[in-house]
């Protein structure tokens, strides 16, 4: 039975103001649901229909899933989990990859690259405030599981930048040929916004720029796939630096 008050709960949940508010969050989808389970989520409620054959805390009618669904067409299942906007410890850029987020507003592109920094194994994802919420439920569905083993953090870049050691590289259509990157071990790589690229903030906090190279006539790259092409390459020249094979 989804009580109304219950339901205004749920469905307030599509909003960032009132995720930080409640300090929950909201995802739905079998397939999105069964792989953040899988890699170790941490539900606090799960609404569901007879369809859904997983665990639930509230059964539903498929009339009531209607009415919580954040989208158009419902799912047998709808999860709730806490917020858990970790701090960025002192000195964490300096250690090991980063991939860093400057202003990136699709929720697509956010929730693909925090499967890239999952595949390439990153150490952590920050995200400038302007980016899209990596709780939003597009940013997790898109991630495809990736959002429960990911470090996500959300930080003022141009200042968390300010006393890093290590290598900050920025992705920019004037930089260095990627393929000639060399290996590093600790590095941060941001990705700039869809529309602007990089902030004029976090430009002149950069040690490097790189570009892949175009043979075509395309004006840009999607951001997410800009950032696996960076990746890519980092833990190439990583590879190659320390004789392992792919």
């Amino acid at each position: 039975m989804l009580t109304q008050a219950a339901l205004r709960r749920l469905r307030s949940l599509r909003d960032r103001k009132d995720r930080d508010k409640l300090g929950l969050f909201a995802v739905e989808g079998a397939k999105t649901v069964a792989e953040l389970i899988a890699a170790g989520a941490v539900f606090e409620e799960i609404y569901a229909t007879a369809e859904w054959p997983g665990i639930r805390t509230v059964d539903l009618t498929p009339a009531e899933m209607a009415r919580a669904s954040h989208f158009p067409t419902p799912s047998p299942v709808l999860a709730v989990g806490k917020v858990r906007r970790e701090p960025l410890a002192p000195g964490a850029l300096d250690r090991g990859l980063t991939l860093a987020l400057d202003g990136v507003q699709d929720p697509g592109n956010v929730g693909t690259l925090l499967r890239i920094a999952d595949w390439y194994a990153i150490d952590r994802v920050v995200l400038s405030p302007e980016c899209a919420d990596v709780y939003g439920p597009k940013t997790i569905h898109a991630s495809m599981g990736s959002f429960a083993r990911v470090r996500a953090h959300t930080a003022d870049l141009a200042l968390a930048l300010a006393s890093v050691q290590a290598p900050v590289i920025g992705c920019d259509l004037e930089g260095d040929d990627v393929h000639a990157m060399p290996a590093m071990p600790d590095a941060v790589i941001v990705i700039g916004s869809e529309g602007r690229g990089l902030s004029e903030a976090v430009r002149s906090r950069l040690t490097s720029r790189v570009t892949i190279p175009r043979y075509g006539k395309a004006e840009s790259l999607n951001a997410a796939v800009a950032g696996a092409i960076v990746c890519d390459n980092l833990r190439r020249t990583g590879a190659r630096g320390t004789g392992a094979h792919r």
